[in-house]
């Protein structure tokens, strides 16, 4: 999979507002990163799609944060793409755009 190719398919299509690439949220700056991108708890943001591995690992992993900033945990989706390809991918992440 190329993950330029799935975050620039999203951004040209303007399916999403934004798109970052974070190369590990289970990693230790894994919380900073969302201490910034939710500041104030997130209340501007309508939904966050990560794309990477299993979603419920996922809430488990960032839902101690996301209750720490008082970010509404059901605007978050999690979606699995391991061992998907570039198409595959991209269609997992529209049917969670869609939901």
């Amino acid at each position: 999979m190329n993950i330029f190719e799935v975050v620039n398919y999203f951004r040209r299509n303007k399916k999403v507002d934004f798109a970052l690439i974070h190369p590990q949220l289970c990693a230790t700056d894994g919380d900073n990163f969302w201490r910034i991108l939710l500041g104030e708890g997130g209340k501007k943001i309508n939904k966050i799609v990560v794309a990477a591995c299993d979603p419920v690992m996922q809430k488990k992993m960032f839902g101690w944060v996301f209750k720490e900033l008082g970010f509404d945990e059901s605007k978050f989706v999690g979606v699995e793409i391991r061992n998907m390809n570039t198409e595959e991918a991209i269609k997992a992440i529209e049917k969670a755009l869609e939901e």
